[in-house]
């Protein structure tokens, strides 16, 4: 029996991004490209299941990848106490537009009329459709906003000029897609060629 694909895509884009590197520590430094989890994260910002999940597969940098400082205050929890907020220096993408191709994928495979997979896939597309969400879209930080969070459209294509390796990118931050135990996973040279990259496992 071949098991039923439930494919999923989506196109964001916006004037500022920010998927941080781990090793870049307190003067933050974002990868090139989205790492698999920040485009979870974006899935999940529209519609969330216990039962199945948004896997992603491949995503098209439509965009040229360039880079530009960027500081923020900070008043979070990280700080030493007693201190008022101070500033974080940070080096940020700008003006990304991605198309997000995934699948959905489910813990157990569908059983008589309940099938979370084909649930998941309907109303994560009728909502992306009608612009309804379950939470505000960001791309990396929550700060950074879309400008378009849609279907995929007719007029941007990937950026075949865009051809770089990453040497070890963030893959998963947990060993499970949902209520999992923190557990980061790292992709070794994962490689953009002409605008595309894969998420191989």
């Amino acid at each position: 029996m071949v098991e039923k694909v439930y494919p999923v895509s989506f196109e964001i884009a916006g004037p500022s991004a920010m998927f941080t590197r781990p090793d870049t520590g307190s003067s933050p430094v974002s990868y090139a490209a989205p790492t698999k989890s920040a485009l979870k994260s974006m899935f999940e910002c529209v519609a969330l299941s216990k039962e199945a999940y948004f896997e992603p597969l491949r995503v098209e940098i439509c965009t040229p990848v360039i880079f530009h400082k960027y500081s923020t205050n900070y008043a979070g929890p990280l700080r030493k106490s007693g201190t008022v907020n101070f500033q974080i220096f940070a080096t940020v993408l700008e003006n990304v537009c991605y198309k997000v191709y995934g699948i959905i994928k489910a813990y157990k495979l569908p059983q008589n009329s309940h099938n979370p997979q084909h649930r998941l896939q309907e109303v994560f597309l009728r909502r992306l459709s009608s612009g309804q969400f379950y939470t505000t879209v960001f791309l990396g930080w929550k700060e950074f906003t879309p400008s378009y969070f849609g279907p995929l459209r007719e007029n941007t294509k990937a950026d075949q000029s865009i051809n770089l390796v990453i040497p070890s990118m963030l893959n998963t931050m947990y060993n499970r897609p949902t209520d999992g135990r923190v557990s980061p996973a790292f992709l070794q040279n994962a490689e953009i060629r002409e605008g595309v990259l894969f998420y191989a496992e």
